[in-house]
């Protein structure tokens, strides 16, 4: 039996590192990793953890120099060499290293290559929990980013994904989910949550990270919804809620995981301002986180005046006009203003808008017969509208001698005790309606629910009186066409005119409606005229003030004015009786208003309208749905959402319509068919990645399609 030849390795000794030479033998000629300077720290902080691998230098007679040549550490020698450029480091100084012998009959090049691609690279895992047991043991985060040379909040990023349940972690470790996904976990702490999301989505097709963060925060408030930025993250916090942060994404502040404590916490904030506003005499205060567009129809505004400014707060306005024109002047040619000016510049609007937004007085006598509303405006503030007058709350003129059969003091002022009492009403619901996540019955395409037409017309009434107001000709036109048919079709009898505007009533409306484009032009416009117009000075004045307006205010007034009686909604005609609309006024009236948005040249694109969850595609069925989407996204996009859940399908449809200008039936005109061209089949739609993913992972064996029917 002959005996195996034993393994003999390199030895290792300390060399002067005056005595080392990169070898031109190295293969690794790019720069990849940690820059040489990086690794100079590394090796002055740590020392130097791997050796050299070094061969002597043999010269012309076959004798060796004494140097020695480095094939494999090039860049741990480049950054020795640095240190002692620095200074920091002798010329003189030993460096371990690892010398094999010249003539082994192994290549130098071998020596360097096998260096470098028979190192393991450590699993990102491994790199987290290192971080984790640093820190645990007392490195500060700035201190680990410190010595690795990375920035802090990548070790925030790094910390928090160890946070991940432990049983997610293992998945990513066996690298059964992405980098990716691991970090979409890490917005929530709740590992039983966790653990439930990747158990729904591990073998369905829709596993992106969006759709994970999406599950995660679905029963969560944004930090941008405007409840959460009217009682301020602090306010939450302190009371024991918690936010969801994402490290990895822009996450605009995050998402408020406690909708309940959300809930009683803004409640508690209006109830606590609506009782200040209570304490200046107010017979009533409705209390409400919104109210529906249009809810002080039937009220009577109080006439109040402004409240004059004191002397000091006069300077000081002036003083921020002329700093404002200061700046306008000095910067009316550049292209684009530096951002300090840009900031200062909204600031100052924002201060100016105050003064020009200060409290009015009103009359102590009609605040104790008047009310006020109290709610939060669509950017967080709070919106205090005060000076309404219910009609049961007017005063009934009784003739003179004549005493009211309700008792002399039925309107007597009120004492200063009784103007002081209130009911406070905090009615929280109403803002927002749960929509329902039925299932279909049946394939057929069912017509759209009564309700969801009527909020839909109502979107399309409020925009085409903002567009009729924004036409003074049409409004003209229209005013002229409704007095020839008043004056030559039938007569009228009793007022020496009888053209009247009545503001028709949204009876039936979604809640983006008070916070939509056309509902905000209106409210604004509506206050300009009212702040320019001599109200509350009696008839003659304020026929005098319309007489003298140049005619181009003329028509823009009367334009206004009329825009409030366009009725473009659908309701359902009354066969039976008086009451209500026929079929017969019904058409008449939708097809008056198609000629009113032809001639204005409506789009509801462009007056904001899309399609949302909440607004149409949460509340009609999935034949719907996916007729929506093949109008305004293409057939591909259908194939690709018509094996999901409604509610998934819902919220993927939104996804995929954004920006499409799609529209449904009561919002289109058929002959100009604003919003509805549908896409055709040859054209290449764009996709969300996880999407456009999907057609290359379709599942190639029977077992994997049950994974995905059992995941539906």
């Amino acid at each position: 039996m002959t005996n195996m030849q034993k393994i003999v390795l390199a030895s290792s000794r300390d060399i002067p590192f005056n005595n080392l030479v990169l070898s031109q033998s190295n293969v690794r000629r790019v720069k990849a990793g940690i820059s040489v300077d990086e690794l100079a720290e590394s090796i002055a902080r740590r020392g130097l953890i791997q050796s050299l691998h070094v061969r002597p230098v043999i010269g012309e007679d076959g004798a060796e120099t004494g140097k020695f040549e480095v094939p494999a550490g090039g860049r741990r020698f480049r950054a020795l060499e640095l240190l002692v450029k620095q200074k920091r480091l002798a010329k003189t100084a030993p460096v371990p290293c690892i010398v094999s012998v010249a003539d082994d009959g192994v290549l130098i090049d071998e020596v360097s290559l096998a260096e470098n691609i028979e190192r393991a690279p450590l699993h990102p895992l491994d790199q987290f929990r290192a971080f984790r047991a640093m820190r645990e043991k007392g490195m500060t985060e700035e201190a680990i980013a410190a010595a690795f040379f990375v920035d802090v909040k990548v070790v925030k990023q790094r910390l928090r994904l160890v946070t991940v349940a432990p049983e997610l972690l293992e998945v990513y470790a066996e690298d059964g989910m992405t980098l990716e996904q691991l970090m979409a976990f890490t917005i929530s702490g709740d590992h039983a949550r966790q653990a439930q999301v990747w158990e729904a989505v591990k073998n369905s097709w829709s596993k992106e990270p969006y759709q994970i963060r999406r599950m995660l925060t679905e029963t969560a408030v944004r930090a941008s919804d405007k409840r959460a930025r009217f009682l301020g993250l602090d306010a939450y916090e302190v009371a024991g809620g918690f936010v969801l942060r994402d490290l990895f994404q822009q996450d605009d502040g995050g998402w408020l995981q406690d909708p309940v404590l959300l809930e009683r916490l803004v409640g508690e904030k209006l109830k606590a301002e609506a009782e200040a506003i209570a304490a200046e005499g107010w017979k009533w205060i409705e209390v409400a986180v919104g109210f529906p567009y249009g809810h002080t129809m039937g009220l009577r505004e109080l006439l109040g005046t402004t409240v004059d400014l004191t002397d000091e707060e006069r300077a000081t306005r002036e003083a921020i006009r002329d700093e404002y024109d200061r700046l306008e002047a000095e910067y009316s040619e550049a292209d684009d203003l530096p951002e300090e000016v840009d900031l200062r510049l909204g600031e100052i609007e924002r201060i100016l808008g105050a003064f020009d937004s200060r409290p009015m007085a009103f009359d102590p006598e009609q605040v104790g017969r008047a009310g006020a509303f109290v709610s939060i405006d669509s950017d967080g503030t709070l919106l205090i509208e005060r000076g309404f007058v219910r009609p049961e709350d007017e005063l009934r003129e009784v003739p003179a001698g004549v005493e009211s059969e309700d008792g002399p003091d039925e309107n007597a002022p009120m004492d200063a005790d009784h103007g002081a009492s209130h009911s406070s009403v905090i009615n929280m619901g109403g803002e927002t309606r749960p929509t329902e996540d039925e299932e279909d019955e049946g394939d057929a395409i069912k017509p759209l629910p009564e309700r969801l037409v009527i909020e839909l017309t109502a979107h399309r009434t409020l925009a085409l009186r903002d567009a009729v107001a924004n036409n003074p000709r049409i409004a003209m036109t229209a005013l002229l066409h409704k007095l020839a048919i008043d004056c030559f079709v039938s007569r009228a009898s009793g007022a020496a005119i009888e053209a009247t505007v009545r503001e028709i009533h949204l009876p039936a409306q979604s809640a983006d409606l008070a916070d939509s484009f056309p509902a905000q032009n209106i409210d604004a416009r509506h206050v300009a005229w009212r702040s320019d117009m001599p109200l509350g000075q009696g008839d003659e004045v304020l026929w005098d003030w319309l007489h003298a307006l140049d005619e181009a205010s003329r028509q823009a007034l009367l334009a206004h004015c009329l825009s409030f009686g366009v009725n473009a909604l659908y309701e359902r005609p009354n066969p039976y009786s008086g009451m209500g609309i026929s079929q017969h006024g019904l058409d008449r009236r939708l097809r008056e208003a198609d000629r009113l948005a032809r001639t204005t040249r409506l789009d509801l694109v462009e007056a904001g309208w899309k399609p949302t969850v909440a607004n149409y595609l949460g509340r009609v069925t999935k034949s719907r749905i996916l007729e929506a989407v093949r109008e305004g996204a293409g057939a591909q996009a259908v194939e690709l959402i018509a094996h999901l859940k409604k509610g998934d399908m819902a919220r993927e449809a939104e996804r995929l319509l954004d920006g499409s200008g799609w529209l449904p039936e009561p919002l289109r005109l058929d002959d100009l068919d604003v919003g509805t061209q549908a896409v055709t089949e040859d054209v290449s739609v764009e996709l969300p990645a996880f999407l456009a993913e999907d057609d290359e992972v379709q599942p190639d064996d029977e077992e994997e399609r049950q994974h995905l029917i059992a995941a539906e």
